[in-house]
């Protein structure tokens, strides 16, 4: 039996109340004059914008540009990720030996390749898969080495007693205890490589929604600006929420899932 459905139906309005009490907040905070309303907008004029930016064709085109890059540069980091993560922990000291070079490495904040970034590609997608790869990635890959070191030792030496072979002992014993890690990798690096989409639209210039905020703050579209990053945030939302469910799809034999669900 699931959870309660009373409790989801209590969670959902504390969470509705909170999102009205906010934007209650939001609306009067500029209307009794604590803020100008030419810097924060009240929640009217800036969901007014929001009504016109979605009636938009370029801004559709703008979210799918920011999509795109999202999308291929989170699969690039998975698969890099999870690929290097694995060989690193099956082959004999290769994972010391490149221990000095991740911790070098990933610690580099990916905004600081942003002028390599321009030099290399200038405001084409590439730039956007360079900065969204780079930083996705070690959230990818630290999770998999803390997953493979997590792997029972008994149960791996139990496997080579029977003589399974390193593809067996990969799929039968590392990646169950590994899945669960990734799979948090995977959320970590999904909202770090949104993050790093528009901050390359906005710096660089890259088509997407990023871009759209740049011209609007540079053109004191004011209310448009509050729009489109109201859009980024229901983007960050929707895409967490769709992780999740894949996240709890993907383990729900394990005991993490099958925690949330009551006796």
């Amino acid at each position: 039996m699931t959870r309660g459905g009373g409790n989801g139906l209590v969670d959902a309005a504390l969470g509705a109340g909170g999102l009205a009490v906010f934007l209650a907040l939001w609306e009067l905070v500029p209307r009794i004059g604590l803020v100008s309303a030419d810097y924060l907008p009240p929640v009217g004029r800036v969901a007014a914008a929001l009504g016109a930016e979605l009636s938009d064709a370029t801004f559709w085109t703008a979210l799918g540009d920011t999509l795109t890059g999202w999308a291929l540069g989170l699969l690039i980091a998975v698969v890099a990720g999870v690929t290097v993560g694995i060989v690193l922990a099956v082959v004999p000291y290769l994972r010391e030996a490149t221990a000095s070079t991740v911790e070098f490495l990933r610690p580099i904040p990916s905004v600081a390749l942003i002028p390599l970034a321009v030099l290399l590609y200038g405001t084409d997608l590439r730039s956007t898969l360079l900065l969204v790869v780079y930083a996705a990635f070690w959230q990818v890959l630290v999770q998999v080495l803390y997953g493979v070191g997590d792997v029972d030792p008994v149960a791996d030496e139990t496997a080579r007693s029977y003589g399974l072979g390193a593809w067996a002992r990969i799929r039968y014993v590392l990646w169950p205890t590994a899945l669960p890690y990734i799979m948090t990798g995977v959320r970590l690096a999904a909202a770090v490589a949104l993050v790093l989409a528009v901050t390359a639209e906005l710096v660089i210039g890259a088509p997407g929604i990023g871009a759209r905020i740049a011209v609007a703050q540079t053109s004191q579209a004011v209310p448009e600006m509050y729009a489109l990053v109201v859009v980024t945030g229901g983007l960050g939302l929707l895409i967490n929420t769709g992780v999740r469910a894949v996240e709890r799809r993907a383990l729900a034999w394990h005991q993490s899932v099958r925690g949330e669900v009551a006796p």
